[in-house]
């Protein structure tokens, strides 16, 4: 096998592992860890914060930075609302929706294969007509950064939030509404 291959082959294995980890997450019944999740909180703080520094106070690029981030925070809220809690003899549980966990593992193999034929085609989409004002060639890739990165604050901040509130007694912390299952 040549030197040139086990590089890609390593970081093909990496990522694949890393989607197969993420997508188990979006899917399934999850036991709620306090501690897990206010680091995942602090790692996408420090994200978003370093995608807003990223921009170095380019308008455009900003802008869609901060829509992306938008609409990933109503994702979150979308995603939180339809989430069934519940309490067991065995601990408290979180069953992320289905639907919402396959948009977002949608939109993170969408930004990984925009990274990939980026990387492999050497570049960036030239931008289409000759006096239009166009977006920097981050902005989209920053867009959709901002919208993952906004979607798993939120969904994470208010999963904290639900499992730090106190329990009413003879309440269980199934939420009413829709169910959030793997139907």
């Amino acid at each position: 096998m040549s030197s040139k291959l086990i590089a890609p082959i390593l970081i093909t294995a990496f990522i694949a592992w890393r989607v197969l980890i993420r997508m188990r997450r979006s899917f399934g019944r999850q036991r709620v860890q306090p501690r897990r999740v206010t680091a995942r909180i602090a790692i996408f703080s420090l994200f978003c914060v370093l995608l807003v520094l990223f921009t170095r106070g380019n308008v455009w690029t900003l802008a869609a930075l901060l829509a992306g981030g938008a609409c990933g925070a109503a994702l979150g809220y979308l995603g939180l609302h339809h989430t069934r809690f519940e309490s067991t003899p065995e601990g408290s549980f979180y069953t992320p929706h289905s639907y919402v966990g396959l948009a977002v593992t949608v939109l993170f193999l969408a930004r990984l294969a925009y990274d990939f034929q980026v990387l492999y085609q050497g570049a960036l989409p030239v931008p289409m007509g000759r006096g239009a004002p166009a977006l920097p060639p981050e902005s989209p890739p920053l867009a959709v950064s901002g919208a993952f990165s906004a979607y798993y604050l939120a969904y994470y901040a208010g999963i904290l939030r639900r499992i730090r509130q106190p329990a009413t007694p003879g309440a269980d912390l199934i939420q009413p509404g829709p169910q959030g299952g793997s139907k």
